[in-house]
């Protein structure tokens, strides 16, 4: 395949970072409703507010994903995630691909062994390959200054890895030879398919809308509360001449008017109290859409209801979530595997062929932990099926079947 070059890679990069840095902002919870009615009282436009929605949606797959380790490890990938704090490096990459539909492990050679670090979505890019995962080329961004320049990036092929260092206006190259036969970017994608190579954020459009929606509701509940906490009063026949403070008036807990020399006395009255319940309703109308976009329940998302009882009752009312979790381990095995060959290759200064991991397997760790009065049934499975097929079941099958 014909090299694109690192300008098209930048422009490209540049295309999508918008979007990308959009969903950064949903997940740390930066971004609130934006201005949606000339009507919201201008005294009112200070108030911001925020939602914890889509971090919920990343955070409910993001920390039930955990690796336990590998089956069939014939190049000894363990080592080198071991070496490269593997609890550290698997979780930052699994979250930003969660966030950004996609993540990268850029792999080096330093002091002789492969050094892994994880590049989020928004500082690096590249052509893949859709069949195996890999990149044809890479173009990533290492360092940045203070004011956000870039002072370090790299373009990446399978012949080699070229650092840029920006320094004083001045830009030095350097040329580090490529042992691997892919370029030294592995790309961590969720959900990938032919239309979207680089795959599908977790905070999807949809997503987004609905939060937008629940932090407009959250707006007018706010203005609504400040007329339900001091309900609008309102005084008739009062005499132009007389001395009148209204905000004094609105906070008083006692009013004096006189009657005037003919006897007058002005009426006093006060609106309607305003009801908050429209609101609440519909911020769990809101709240409805949104689990039902994202797997979760309305107990995830701050509207409790009956806890359940055990870890069956809690998996059966997470069980869209469990099938997207899933998903996501099928897909993000691809790229760890892929960036443990790498590795392996750097570690080796060798050039394996891409079928020296066909069986290599990534085990994960239970989606839902194994509630301990479930033990006694799970021990009785395990008689029942070594009655039947004796010899089928050892401790990789038990592991895999039942999570222990």
């Amino acid at each position: 395949m014909e090299l694109k070059g690192i300008n098209f890679l930048k422009d490209e990069l540049e295309k999508k970072q918008t979007r990308v840095r959009l969903r950064y902002d949903y997940y740390d919870m930066k971004k609130s409703a934006a201005r949606w009615s000339e009507m919201f009282p201008e005294k009112y436009q200070w108030m911001t507010s925020v939602l914890g929605w889509s971090t919920n949606a990343v955070d409910s797959i993001a920390d039930r994903l955990g690796i336990h380790g590998f089956r069939k490890d014939d190049l000894n990938f363990q080592e080198i995630f071991d070496l490269n704090n593997k609890d550290i490096l698997f979780d930052s990459s699994m979250l930003d691909a969660l966030i950004a539909s996609c993540s990268f492990i850029f792999i080096s050679e330093k002091e002789g062994f492969p050094s892994l670090q994880v590049i989020d979505g928004y500082n690096a890019t590249g052509i893949v390959d859709d069949t195996t995962e890999f990149l044809f080329e890479g173009y990533a961004v290492l360092e940045r200054n203070t004011d956000k320049s870039v002072s370090k990036e790299a373009y990446f092929t399978s012949e080699e890895t070229v650092f840029y260092t920006h320094d004083k206006g001045e830009v030095i190259e350097e040329h580090v030879p490529n042992p691997a036969l892919y370029p030294l970017l592995v790309p961590i994608i969720h959900r990938p398919n032919a239309t979207r190579p680089f795959g599908r954020s977790r905070i999807t459009r949809a997503c987004m809308s609905i939060q937008q929606a629940a932090l407009r509701t959250i707006a007018r509940t706010e203005v609504c509360s400040e007329f339900y906490s001091f309900p609008q009063k309102y005084v008739l026949g009062l005499d132009p001449d007389a001395e009148f403070n209204n905000q004094k008036a609105a906070y008083s807990k006692f009013l004096r008017f006189d009657a005037n020399e003919n006897g007058d006395k002005p009426t006093v009255g006060s609106f309607s109290q305003q009801s908050m319940t429209p609101y609440i309703e519909e911020l769990r109308m809101q709240a409805s859409l949104f689990a039902g976009e994202t797997g979760l329940t309305l107990d995830d998302i701050g509207f409790p209801s009956e806890n359940p009882s055990s870890v069956e009752a809690i998996k059966a009312a997470h069980n869209r979530l469990l099938l997207k979790a899933k998903k996501a381990q099928k897909c993000f095995s691809v790229g760890i595997r892929n960036a443990g060959f790498l590795a392996c290759c750097v570690r080796d200064n060798q050039s394996y062929q891409r079928q020296a991991i066909y069986n290599t397997q990534v085990v994960w760790e239970p989606l839902f932990g194994v509630d301990g009065s479930s033990l006694g049934a799970i021990g009785d499975s395990i008689q029942k099926i070594e009655a039947s097929f004796p010899g089928y079941i050892t401790e990789e099958k038990v592991y895999d079947i039942f999570g222990v």
